[in-house]
């Protein structure tokens, strides 16, 4: 065909596209059911189109010369498909939900498959093999025809993701079945069943992993695209026909799941590496690409359908209900035979029964099933018969889905209440209009003061606000209990948390790692929230300040091998991430009191704002303990911090002078390059300095005083400085070998093995203990801030106590004292001295000290006064 005949039909067809949404709202028709008919009207006439006029005679001449074929779906059509729908999908959301949706896309399918082959294959003369492809084409569900229902009528959030998270992998799974049954048809033997599983796994798996490999070199790839919009974007649509054609091509594994990998990484880690009006243009893109490629692969597969059905005898007519009522019966052992077990067993939240109804009549199909039943007309190694039958019997049962089940979604959501909104959120809806009319009846009432508008128009005016105010006195808020107020509330602050750490990436006061690090966490404390409501919170924010992965294994390095370079990385993310979330929790507190309050009340607010202001506590003691030991950084950042919201409201304000026609738009591009050198001077990256040199941190402990140069060169050669921060525990022993510290600065706290602690500090050692008499440490060593060790490894104390007596002296002198004290200890402890008071062990250790000093003195020293 002509290019230019190419080019015609096309734009003909998207003409036509553009007005079918509103028809089918005015019909009340779902979208795609629409998009079937209108197709199906088109493969009829245009092979009878010699009545219309010539425009049109053209126009359809030239859609029945196009050569749709199956490889024009799958690789032209459903890369743009998979990846839009996996682009649009909260993969928290997802990830929420993975254990019934998986089992929806794999183990349905499979069920499926199984069900229509055998049952086929008893009742009709066509071959197992036959029949159970005819199981895998038919397995595949459609995202677009359900969601879009779902869309339209309001559906619960939950219910679109377990219906779209099933069609995003299903076509997998089917894709793979039909795969492998298409290869035993042509080979004539059927392979074992560990060897289909072993295949389909591979497949998945593999399809997954090539997935996420190029969504995160693409992710990576933004950064060197930033400030691009129409890169990144074109960046993306190569990303989707690139992975699935590598995936099917060169990889061998699966292209559908691959390319929804894909699609879910950009989508949850592009918001963060692209800037955030680029991503607000990805999304308007993609949304337009999906729904052109949705359209027409509609179009296409509904103009075979007249071919396809063309020679359908009352046989397969038969068949085909008996596909239909196998495949409901299939889908339905699953909804409520498997998923209800997965809730008992606790591997899935509980998907409630109305959940479950929709859910049997939610598995549309579609395009992939037609696409697959024309690859089958396409293949002249299978027979025809075989061809025929796949082909009417897959058309046949799509158009059932579609007008039976798509018809009936409608009335059933609307029928279970799907679509309204909860008594909850009813109440607060009614209060929000309560409140905001009262507020724009004032803002009326100075308009028309100032407008100079009569009396009577306003008096009209506030007719209309007392009848909506009346019509909503019986809900308010008051109705709810106490305890439902506050979950409302903590869910409204948790919604509003990640809006602003959202907003901080937008203005660009942080960087994509720091927005990705809060917005996870954020994410984590909604879900918290949702869950638990105040508890729930209350148990997050404590584990929200726990030191991330990342630092553990940094400290843990450290520990092992001094190397510093990643734990000032993680500590200066630390101290970035602490800063940030004061500052948002700080702002949350306020909007408690001015935006919540009046929805909610005064009493509910302080429940919640005492609820935040135990969580600003927290996050301030943290903050204060960084800032103590590192006060340049914490200056640097506060400076980097006050530039960043400088530049932001600079730019804004220049924005707003654009809008307003008070700049030209050179003017303003100018203008946004000087606040952006103005303030990047202040935004040099800042240094952590944790360095420590054993020669420095030694003269900090008071227990090398007084040591010749010799012997502090030899200490100072084998002593390893360790940082550890607040409350990590200290190992004192490394596989067999075992080792003791001494305080250079901050403090540790032991837990003793009876229960009670000690304190130590700067200049004292612990360990020690151990290595004199060659004996596991027994206490629990913790650091009570960000403390500075020296460590030295037995094998080195060992020698240093053979080749520097003084130092062996001063060591065996704190061991003594130490032996002396537990010995007083476990007297009163046994009852021997309960007579007495008592002891404090501290003098008798100095006492202990005295006598020794005295017994190492000089014979003409004077005596010390014990």
């Amino acid at each position: 065909m002509k290019i230019g005949l190419l080019v015609f039909g096309l734009a003909g067809l998207l003409a036509l596209v553009s007005f079918m949404p509103p028809l089918a709202g005015r019909l009340r028709l779902p979208y795609s059911v629409l998009l079937a008919i209108v197709g199906f009207i088109l493969g009829v006439i245009i092979h009878v189109h010699g009545w219309a006029p010539g425009v049109v005679a053209d126009f359809l001449d030239t859609l029945q010369h196009f050569e749709i074929s199956s490889e024009t779906f799958l690789f032209v059509f459903l890369p743009v498909l998979l990846f839009e729908t996996a682009l649009a999908t909260n993969l928290r959301r997802l990830l929420d939900d993975i254990s019934p949706i998986l089992v929806m896309a794999i183990v349905a399918v499979v069920v499926c498959t199984v069900a229509v082959g055998f049952s086929l294959a008893a009742i009709s003369t066509y071959g197992l093999v036959v029949c159970l492809m005819l199981g895998a084409i038919v397995a595949t569900t459609d995202p677009v025809a359900v969601v879009g229902i779902f869309r339209e009528v309001g559906a619960p959030r939950r219910l679109t993701n377990l219906v779209e998270g099933e069609a995003l992998f299903n076509d997998a799974a089917s894709i793979a079945l039909y795969s492998v049954l298409l290869s035993v048809l042509f080979g004539g033997t059927a392979p074992a069943v560990t060897e289909i599983f072993r295949g389909f796994m591979v497949s998945f798996l593999g399809g997954g992993l090539a997935g996420l490999v190029m969504g995160r070199a693409a992710i990576e790839l933004f950064r060197w695209l930033r400030g691009w919009p129409a890169a990144e974007v074109t960046l993306t649509v190569a990303l989707a026909y690139l992975t699935f054609f590598i995936a099917e091509h060169y990889l061998g594994v699966s292209g559908v799941v691959a390319t929804v990998i894909a699609g879910l990484v950009v989508g949850s880690g592009g918001r963060t590496r692209m800037s955030p009006t680029t991503f607000e243009q990805l999304e308007g893109a993609w949304a337009q690409f999906g729904f052109w490629a949705n359209s027409l692969i509609f179009l296409f597969a509904a103009m075979l359908i007249p071919r396809m059905m063309a020679e359908i005898t009352w046989m397969e007519v038969l068949l085909i209900l008996v596909v239909f009522i196998v495949t409901l019966c299939a889908r339905a052992v699953i909804i409520y035979g498997l998923l209800p077990l997965l809730g008992r067993l606790r591997l899935s939240t509980e998907v409630s029964p109305s959940y479950r109804a929709v859910m049997l009549l939610g598995g549309l199909r579609g395009a992939v099933s037609l696409a697959l039943a024309l690859a089958v007309t396409e293949q002249p190694a299978v027979p025809h018969e075989a061809r025929q039958f796949i082909a009417v019997a897959t058309t046949g049962f799509v158009l059932m889905t579609l007008f039976i089940n798509g018809l009936t979604l409608r009335p059933l959501i609307h029928r279970l209440g799907l679509n309204q909104l909860s008594p909850v959120d009813r109440t607060l809806r009614d209060q929000a209009q309560v409140v905001e009319l009262e507020a724009l009846r004032l803002k009326i009432d100075d308009i028309a003061h100032n407008e100079h508008i009569g009396s009577e128009v306003l008096e009209r005016l506030h007719a209309v606000f007392d009848a909506s105010q009346a019509s909503m006195d019986a809900t308010q808020v008051h109705q709810l209990s106490r305890d439902q107020k506050v979950a409302v509330g903590m869910g409204m602050l948790a919604g509003r948390e990640e809006e602003m750490f959202f907003e901080t990436l937008k203005a660009q006061v942080v960087d994509w790692r720091t927005a990705e690090s809060l917005l996870a966490r954020a994410e984590r404390l909604g879900d918290a929230v949702r869950s638990g409501g105040l508890r729930g919170f209350e148990a997050a924010i404590d584990g929200d300040l726990r030191y991330s992965h990342g630092l553990r294994l940094a400290l843990r390095l450290h520990h092992l091998t001094g190397w510093q370079g990643w734990l000032v990385r993680e500590l200066a993310q630390r101290f970035t991430n602490l800063m940030c979330k004061w500052s948002v929790a700080r702002r949350l507190i306020q909007f408690a009191r001015t935006d919540v309050q009046p929805l909610l009340g005064a009493e509910v607010t302080e429940i919640i704002v005492a609820a935040h202001q135990r969580r600003l506590t927290l996050l301030e003691g943290a903050l204060q303990a960084l800032a103590l030991q590192y006060p340049n950084y914490a200056q640097y950042l506060q400076e980097a911090y006050l530039a960043r919201m400088a530049r932001a409201m600079e730019r804004i304000r220049y924005r707003d002078m654009l809008a307003h026609n008070l700049i030209s738009g050179e003017t303003y591009s100018d203008l946004i390059q000087q606040a952006d050198a103005r303030w990047g001077k202040l935004e040099k990256s800042g240094v952590l300095d944790i360095t420590m040199s054993a020669a420095a941190l030694v003269q900090r402990v008071s227990l090398f005083e007084g040591m010749d140069e010799r012997t502090m060169a030899a200490i100072r050669r084998v002593l390893k400085p360790r940082l550890v921060v607040p409350g990590q525990e200290i190992p004192t022993r490394f596989g067999r070998s075992r080792a003791m510290y001494f305080v250079a600065s901050g403090a540790v706290v032991l837990d003793l093995p009876d229960g009670t602690t000690a304190e130590l500090g700067s200049g004292q050692i612990f360990g020690e203990m151990a290595l004199v008499m060659d004996q596991d440490f027994q206490a629990r060593a913790r650091s009570l801030g960000y403390s500075r060790l020296l460590m030295l490894q037995e094998r080195d104390f060992k020698r240093l106590q053979q080749q520097y007596p003084m130092l062996r002296e001063k060591i065996e002198q704190i061991v003594r004292q130490r032996l002396r004290a537990v010995e007083v200890w476990q007297q009163f402890e046994s009852g021997e001295r309960q007579h007495e008071p008592l002891p404090d062990l501290a003098r008798i250790a100095a006492a202990d000290a005295a006598l020794a000093g005295a017994a190492q003195a000089p014979a003409d020293a004077p005596p010390t006064a014990a």
